[in-house]
């Protein structure tokens, strides 16, 4: 047996911001999570649920040259009850945050919102119908 098999959960995402100071806005302010822990300027964490989101910068333990301006890193996907998915669209629209996609009733099941998060990348909030 592997292992690796053993692995039952992701415990934490590590985002590397290109600007923390948006990013960190953004989660906090736009986005409501809860902080957990501040390690420093340069490493910050919020609970949602049962998982941690991190947001940290490079160079503190990696320094790979960023993905360009314009390309996203890393897709999230937050799960909601169905009528909660129109809710959070309104509310973030009030807070000024430009929808990539609207609500909608995928093919697959899913009823979905797509929006990006100041450095671009692609976050879905989403119930399962």
């Amino acid at each position: 047996m592997n292992p690796l098999s053993s692995i039952r959960a992701i415990d934490y995402t590590v985002i590397f911001a290109r600007d923390m100071p948006a990013m960190r806005d953004f989660y906090q302010n736009v986005m409501g999570f809860a902080l957990k822990a501040e390690l420093g300027p340069q490493w910050v964490e919020y609970a949602i649920g049962g998982q941690v989101l991190a947001l940290t910068e490079r160079g503190m333990m990696w320094n790979d040259t960023p993905p360009a301006a314009g390309q996203l890193s890393v897709q999230l996907a937050f799960r909601v009850s169905p009528v909660e998915v129109q809710h959070c669209a309104d509310a973030l629209l009030e807070l000024g945050v430009e929808i990539a996609d609207p609500v909608t009733d995928q093919s697959w099941g899913h009823r979905t919102v797509f929006f990006r998060d100041p450095d671009g990348n692609i976050l879905e909030i989403y119930a399962e119908i």
